[in-house]
């Protein structure tokens, strides 16, 4: 059913009309949210995934059931790398994933390589029938995708947005979405980021500059006051 929500969030409350909203779940994969995944191979603490998987979880459940459209971000590279552009791409140098697996010959075509378990998004998220999963190589989910295209063609405004990495692929989602005029929400508690104090840094940068922030809690309590 159609109808508007007002959405506690920072800096201030923002009114969401649910049909015209859609969330956006950011590489909640093997790679960066699992030991013996990307990020943990290349020293980011990933302990504390757990938690933002549930609330994750929880998030997606409450959307689903408002008939909010779900679409996972799911970032990687073919096997033969194509997508990559070798060494003219600035990927190729600032990819962690791929530098790692130049250093280390045994992790060839093993990290967040599309059909491979680090690709993988995990298992307590599992896309469902229904739900969208586009494939990235980029950290924005805009980025050479057909994105913007889907959220234009179902006249979407809003997008919420959670996953991982908050400070990399959450926070380059978002500011993208903001500079094609949508109005990103980030479920703050439903995000990890990859290195010590940058998670507060992209919650200051989202709040501030590009967006608003809201909880799972509030999210949910919004979408079910007075349904």
């Amino acid at each position: 059913m159609s109808r508007t929500i007002t959405l506690p969030a920072r800096p201030d409350s923002i009114s969401v009309a649910t049909e015209r909203a859609a969330l956006i779940v950011v590489d909640m994969q093997n790679a960066y949210c699992s030991p013996g995944g990307y990020l943990d191979l290349v020293g980011f603490d990933v302990s504390g995934s757990p938690p933002v998987i549930a609330e994750a979880r929880r998030t997606i459940d409450a959307c689903r059931a408002v008939g909010i459209p779900v679409i996972y971000l799911q970032n990687g590279f073919e096997p033969d790398g194509r997508d990559v552009g070798g060494p003219t791409a600035p990927v190729w140098h600032k990819s962690n994933a791929l530098r790692f697996m130049r250093d280390n010959p045994d992790y060839s075509g093993k990290l967040i390589t599309k059909g491979t378990w680090d690709y993988a998004i995990v298992d307590e998220l599992t896309p469902r029938p229904g739900d969208l999963v586009i494939a990235k190589s980029r950290y924005s989910g805009f980025a050479g995708t057909g994105l913007d295209q889907i959220l234009s063609a179902r006249r979407i405004d809003t997008v919420l947005v959670c996953g991982v990495a908050t400070n990399v692929c959450v926070e380059s989602t978002i500011r993208d979405a903001y500079h094609r005029e949508y109005f990103p929400v980030m479920v703050s508690d439903a995000t990890l980021a990859a290195g010590e104090g940058a998670q507060a840094a992209s919650e200051f940068n989202v709040e501030r500059f590009f967006g608003w922030l809201t909880t799972g809690a509030d999210l949910r309590g919004a979408l079910t006051a007075n349904a």
